[in-house]
C-alpha cells in the first residue's frame, strides 16, 4: 500500500501558493484493508476513505470507462493493480495530474510541471471529452489563473465535444456549480470568453453569448464589470446579478428585464439570494449604460422622494437593508465607480436611513387596531423624513 498526495495541492504548491486541502491516492490497496487500517469509508460511487488522524481524504487509485452520455455514464474500475500513472490518466489536465510521493519524489507522466512553467491549460488524454463537467472546469481554472492560455488542442477539443451535443447533457446543478465558483476566481471575464470560444455559452447560457457587432463596447464593459466584482471580493449574489446583466441588453418591449434574469436563474436553479438580486437589478435599471440613458445610480442622484420610497419598498429595505447595499453594489461595479462614493448610491442611503428612524410603535398607539391606518401614516412619515434628508 502507497499513498500519493495529487491534484491541486500539487499544482499550487509548485506554484508558491498556499496549499488548502490536500487528496491523496492509494495504490495497491482493497476497501477492506483501509478499513482494517483504520479509514473510515465516505465515497459512494467508488471508495474514498477519510484518515483517522487527518480525516484528509485517502481514494483507491482507479480508472474509468465511458458507458454513456454525459458526465454520469461511466463504469468506475478499482484494484490493487491499478498503477498511479492509470489513475493520473483520467485527470481533466496534466497540471492537475502531478502527484508526489511521500518521499518528497514527483511522478509528473504528462508534463504538468512543463505547462505550470509555461502557463498552459492543456488536457491530458482523449479521455477528457468523456466528461463535459471538464469543459466548465477548466474555463473555471482560465478564471483563476488569469495569466495561463488554453492549449490550441484543448480548445479544438472542447470545441468538438460542444458540437457533439455533450454539454447538452449537463445538469443544472453542476452547471451552476462551476459558474458560482467561477464568478468568485480572480477574473471570471476569463471563464466567460473560453465558454464563449468553445461554444459551450452558446448553449448553457444564450442570454450572455449574443454576439452582436455594435455592442462590443458594451460587452467588454460589462466582462470588466465582472472583475471588478472579483477585484472588491464582492459576495456570489453581487457577482451573479452583473454576470445576468447581460441577459437583459436589448430585449424586446414586451419582456420585462427582471423575467429575463429570472428564466436564466430558474433554468440553473440558483439560490434564491442570487435568484432575487439579479431580477431586482435588471427590475431598477432603467437602460444599459452607455445608451445614452442614465444608468440605475444616475438615475438615485435626481428621483424624487416618492420614488425613492417604491424603491426602498420593492427592494423589501425594511427587512432586508443588506439587500439594498447588495443592489447600490452591483450597479457600482457596472458604473465603474465605488458605491461609497458615488452621489445616488449615497442618497439612496440617506433615504434608507431616513425611513428607518420612523417611530412605528407610536404611530400603531395612535391607530390602535386600524391596521390600514396604521401602514398608511408609516409611509407618510417615512416619506416625509426622506424628502428632509435627500
Amino acid at each position: 500500500m502507497q499513498a500519493y498526495r495529487v491534484g491541486g495541492s500539487v499544482r499550487d504548491q509548485l506554484l508558491g501558493l498556499p496549499v488548502v486541502d490536500r487528496d491523496w491516492v492509494v495504490v495497491g490497496a482493497t476497501p477492506q484493508e483501509m478499513i482494517d487500517a483504520g479509514f473510515r469509508p465516505v465515497g459512494k460511487d467508488f471508495p474514498v476513505f477519510l484518515h483517522p488522524a487527518t480525516k484528509e481524504e485517502y481514494a483507491l487509485a482507479r480508472t474509468e470507462r465511458k458507458t454513456g452520455p454525459g458526465y454520469k455514464g461511466f463504469a468506475v474500475h478499482f484494484a490493487p493493480g491499478v498503477t498511479l500513472e492509470e489513475d493520473l490518466a483520467r485527470r481533466d489536465l496534466t497540471i492537475n495530474a502531478i502527484a508526489l510521493a511521500q518521499d518528497g519524489i514527483l511522478i509528473d507522466p504528462f508534463d504538468g510541471r512543463r505547462d505550470l512553467q509555461d502557463k498552459v491549460l492543456r488536457h491530458v488524454s482523449q479521455s477528457f471529452v468523456e466528461d463535459p463537467v471538464r469543459i466548465l472546469r477548466l474555463a473555471r481554472f482560465a478564471a483563476r489563473f488569469a495569466d495561463f492560455r488554453v492549449a490550441p488542442e484543448t480548445m479544438a477539443l472542447m470545441q468538438r465535444m460542444t458540437a457533439a451535443g455533450e454539454v447538452d447533457a449537463l445538469v443544472a446543478e453542476r452547471v451552476w456549480q462551476e459558474l458560482a465558483r467561477g464568478l468568485q476566481e480572480a477574473k471570471p471575464s476569463r471563464m466567460i470568453v473560453v465558454l464563449k470560444e468553445c461554444g459551450a455559452l452558446q448553449v448553457l447560457l444564450p442570454e450572455l453569448a449574443r454576439a452582436q457587432a455594435a455592442e462590443s463596447s458594451l460587452e467588454q464593459a460589462w466582462l470588466a464589470a465582472l472583475d471588478r466584482c472579483a477585484l472588491r471580493k464582492e459576495p456570489l449574489p453581487v457577482a451573479y446579478a452583473v454576470c445576468l446583466a447581460r441577459a437583459w441588453w436589448r430585449l424586446p418591449p414586451q419582456q420585462p428585464p427582471d423575467e429575463a434574469a429570472l428564466q436564466v436563474s430558474q433554468r440553473l436553479r440558483a439560490p434564491i439570494e442570487c435568484r432575487d438580486l439579479a431580477a431586482l437589478l435588471a427590475r431598477e435599471s432603467p437602460a444599459v449604460a452607455g445608451d445614452g440613458a442614465a444608468s440605475l445610480l444616475q438615475s438615485l442622484a435626481t428621483l424624487p422622494a416618492p420614488a425613492l420610497l417604491r424603491l426602498l419598498e420593492r427592494c423589501d429595505a425594511w427587512r432586508r437593508p443588506a439587500r439594498v447595499a447588495a443592489l447600490l453594489h452591483a450597479a457600482a461595479a457596472l458604473d465603474d465607480v465605488q458605491p461609497g462614493e458615488d452621489d445616488g448610491a449615497r442618497r439612496l442611503q440617506r433615504a434608507l436611513g431616513a425611513a428607518n428612524r420612523v417611530d412605528q410603535a407610536a404611530l400603531a398607539r395612535r391607530h390602535r387596531g386600524q391596521p390600514t391606518l396604521i401602514r398608511d401614516a408609516i409611509a407618510a412619515e417615512r416619506l416625509k423624513l426622506i424628502a428632509e434628508a435627500t
